[in-house]
C-alpha cells in the first residue's frame, strides 16, 4: 500500500486566472499522484525516482477563478491526503479572481524546525506554526495568498537533537562533517523533521509559497569569497555535501518555483522524469551547477496581477575572482534587469537626460497609462540596504580584500570578511550600485509602479528602510539626508524580516542598534575613507524597527495601494483551543501603509 511520506505542497497558483496550480508530494514507493477537487480541477503525475525517493509535482487543471476549492491527493487510486483523523481543516486551492481584488503576501526566512509539541521550545513560538492555527482555528479569516520563504528553509550545519540522533545510525559523528547533514539522504531527513510538523504541513498544502536558499540552505557563509571556496573545496566531505544540497534543493524548493509551462521546457526536468533512476543525471548536474554557476539558473520570476516578484539568487550566481566580485554573474545580472523591465515603456526609463513628457503616459482620452506592474517585489534573501555602520564595514573590507591598502590588509580583510559574516551586497560594491540603477530605472517615468519592494531575510531581526538617490553621490549630514535628492518616482522600501523560528545573541541585537546610530555613521565614514571606497549614488534612513523576535511581515496591495503588517509570534500563557498551537499567537507590533 503506498503512502504519502512528505506534503502535499500546494506551489504554484497562476496569478492571472489561468487556472493551473502544482502540488508537490513525496510518497514511499513507485506510484501515480492524483490531485482532485470538488470543482472537477484535475492533475495527475507519474512518480520520478532520486537516490530511493519517490517525487511527483502534479500539474492541476480547470481551476475556476476566483474560487477556494477543497482537494484530495490520492496515490495509486488511494486517498492519502487529507488524513482520516485531521484535526485542520480541507486544503483548499485558492485562485484569484479576473481582475485580481488585491494580494495579500507573507514572508521571512532562517526557520528552524520546530520540536514537537510536548517539547519545549527554546527559541520561542514558530511563527509558522502560529500562523497555520490561526488560519485553522478561522477558516474565513484573512490569510496569505502566497508565502515567501527568503532562505534557510533547512539548516544543513545546524541540526537538532532529534537529527543528530538519526545521523548517528549511519555513520561516526566523530568524523568530519560530524553532527552537520552528508549527503542527500541526510538532507531528506531536514525536510522531513522541518515538513511534517503538522500545523506547517496543513499551512503549506493550503498557501501556494515560492522559495530561495540562503547559505544555510548549504553551509554557512556559503561563497562568502574565493579564498573560502578553495578551502572549503579542500575539506573531503564538501563534495558529497554540495552535491546533495544543490540536489535536494532543485527537489524540495526549485521545481515548485516554476510555472507548469516553464517545468514543461525544463530539459532536466523531463530528462529525470524520463529515466527510472534520475539520481545520476540530477548529481551531474549539481556537480556542473557548483563548478560553473553560470550553467544553472535559480532565479525565477512570478506575476501575480499587477504584482511582479523576481526572486534573485544572491548565493550560488556569485562571481567570487576578487577584482572582478559580484552578487550576481553577467548572464543572471541581465536576466535580473530583463525580467525587472519587461513590459515597461522605454520613454520612462531612464534616469538621464530630460525629464520625460507629463503626457506621455496619457491616452487620447486623458487616462493615465500603467506599465505592466503597480508593485514590483524583488526576492533577495540577503538585505540591499543593511544598518549603514555594517554597511560601510562590508564596503572597507571589499577594498581591503582587493588590496587597496596593500597585502597585510588584504590578509587581515578576508580574516576579518569571514569571521564577522561580511558578506551582503555591500561587501559587493559594484553589484550594489547596479541594483540600486536598476530600482532607480524600474521606479522612474510616467509607468513606474507606486511600489518597489525589496525583500529580505537572513539578519534575525527586522526592520524597514528607504533609501533617497544624491546628486552627489554621498550624504550631506550624519542621518544620511542630502538635499541635492533625486530618484525614483516610486515609492522604494528595504522590507527585512527574519527569523521565522531561531534566535540572536543579545552582543548581535547590540551591535544591529548600534549600527544605525550617528555615532556609527561618523565612524564608518572613517573606515569609508582609510579604504578609500567610492560614495554610493544612495543613502538610506531607517524608518521602522529594529524588531526582534519570531516573525513574519506581511504586505497587503490592493491597486496601486500598499499596506505593511509585522506580527510577532509570542506565547500568550492561555489553555490551548482545540487546533491550536499551545500558549502561542500573532501579535502585531507594527502597521502602516506604504503608500499616501
Amino acid at each position: 500500500m503506498t503512502r504519502l511520506r512528505l506534503g502535499p505542497l500546494l506551489r504554484y497558483v497562476d496569478g492571472d486566472g489561468g487556472g493551473t496550480a502544482t502540488v508537490w508530494v513525496e510518497a514511499d514507493r513507485p506510484s501515480t499522484a492524483e490531485v482532485r477537487c470538488e470543482d472537477g480541477a484535475y492533475g495527475t503525475a507519474r512518480t520520478f525516482h532520486i537516490a530511493g525517493h519517490h517525487y511527483a509535482l502534479v500539474p492541476v487543471t480547470g481551476l475556476a477563478p476566483g474560487t477556494d476549492t477543497p482537494y484530495e491527493v490520492l496515490l495509486d487510486d488511494r486517498r492519502v491526503w487529507p488524513p482520516e483523523d485531521s484535526r485542520f481543516p480541507p486544503s483548499t486551492i485558492r485562485t484569484p479572481a479576473v481582475p485580481a481584488a488585491g494580494l495579500r503576501v507573507s514572508f521571512g526566512s532562517c526557520r528552524w524546525a520546530s520540536p514537537p509539541h510536548d517539547e519545549p521550545d527554546p527559541i520561542g513560538p514558530d511563527a509558522l506554526d502560529t500562523l497555520a492555527t490561526r488560519i485553522a482555528g478561522d477558516p474565513a479569516a484573512a490569510r496569505p495568498d502566497v508565502l515567501l520563504l527568503l532562505g534557510d528553509q533547512v539548516y544543513a550545519d545546524e541540526t537538532s537533537k532529534a537529527t543528530r540522533r538519526r545521523l548517528a545510525e549511519r555513520r561516526d559523528l566523530s568524523e568530519p562533517p560530524g553532527a552537520e547533514v552528508a549527503d542527500y539522504e541526510e538532507y531528506t531527513h531536514l525536510y522531513d523533521e522541518s515538513w511534517s510538523d503538522p500545523a506547517v504541513r496543513w499551512l503549506l498544502s493550503t498557501v501556494p509559497s515560492c522559495m530561495i536558499f540562503d547559505d544555510h540552505d548549504l553551509i554557512d557563509d556559503w561563497n562568502t569569497s574565493a579564498a573560502w571556496l578553495a578551502d572549503t573545496r579542500a575539506k573531503p566531505w564538501w563534495q558529497e555535501r554540495v552535491l546533495g544540497g544543490l540536489m535536494s534543493y532543485w527537489v524540495y524548493q526549485h521545481l515548485g518555483n516554476l510555472s507548469p509551462a516553464e517545468l514543461a521546457a525544463d530539459t532536466l526536468y523531463a530528462a529525470v522524469r524520463a529515466e527510472p533512476d534520475g539520481t545520476e543525471l540530477l548529481r551531474r548536474f549539481a556537480a556542473e551547477a557548483d563548478r560553473d554557476p553560470a550553467c544553472a539558473r535559480w532565479s525565477y520570476r512570478r506575476d501575480f496581477g499587477r504584482t511582479r516578484l523576481v526572486m534573485v539568487d544572491s548565493r550560488a550566481a556569485r562571481v567570487l575572482a576578487e577584482q572582478d566580485r559580484a552578487m550576481l554573474d553577467e548572464a543572471e545580472a541581465r536576466w535580473v534587469r530583463d525580467q525587472v523591465l519587461d513590459g515597461r515603456s522605454p520613454k520612462g526609463r531612464g534616469t538621464d537626460g530630460p525629464d520625460p513628457d507629463p503626457d506621455s503616459g496619457r491616452r487620447p482620452d486623458g487616462a493615465v497609462t500603467r506599465g505592466p506592474y503597480d508593485h514590483l517585489l524583488i526576492g533577495t534573501s540577503l538585505p540591499w540596504l543593511l544598518p549603514p555602520f555594517i554597511h560601510d564595514v562590508e564596503s572597507w573590507d571589499s577594498a581591503l580584500c582587493g588590496g587597496e591598502r596593500g597585502p597585510r590588509w588584504a590578509r587581515f580583510g578576508e580574516r576579518l570578511r569571514r569571521a564577522a559574516d561580511l558578506e551582503h551586497w555591500a561587501a559587493f560594491p559594484d553589484s550594489f550600485e547596479e541594483l540600486a540603477a536598476l530600482i532607480a530605472e524600474a521606479g522612474s517615468g510616467p509607468d513606474a509602479p507606486a511600489t518597489v519592494c525589496v525583500l529580505s531575510g537572513d539578519v534575525h531581526h527586522a526592520y524597514v528602510a528607504e533609501p533617497t538617490w544624491t546628486t552627489d553621490g554621498g550624504p550631506d549630514g550624519p542621518d544620511g539626508s542630502s538635499d541635492g535628492a533625486h530618484g525614483p518616482d516610486a515609492r522604494v522600501v528595504q522590507l527585512t524580516c527574519s527569523p521565522v523560528h531561531n534566535s540572536i545573541p543579545g552582543y548581535m541585537k547590540l551591535g544591529f542598534r548600534f549600527g544605525w546610530s550617528g555615532a556609527a555613521r561618523r565612524l564608518g565614514h572613517v573606515l569609508v575613507r582609510h579604504g578609500r571606497v567610492a560614495r554610493s549614488s544612495v543613502n538610506w534612513r531607517k524608518t521602522g524597527g529594529p524588531w526582534f523576535g519570531n516573525q513574519l511581515m506581511t504586505l497587503t496591495l490592493h491597486g496601486r495601494s500598499a499596506d505593511l503588517r509585522l506580527e510577532q509570534a509570542r506565547a500568550h500563557g492561555r489553555a490551548p483551543e482545540a487546533g491550536r498551537t499551545p500558549g502561542a499567537e500573532l501579535v502585531t507590533v507594527q502597521e502602516r501603509s506604504l503608500t499616501p
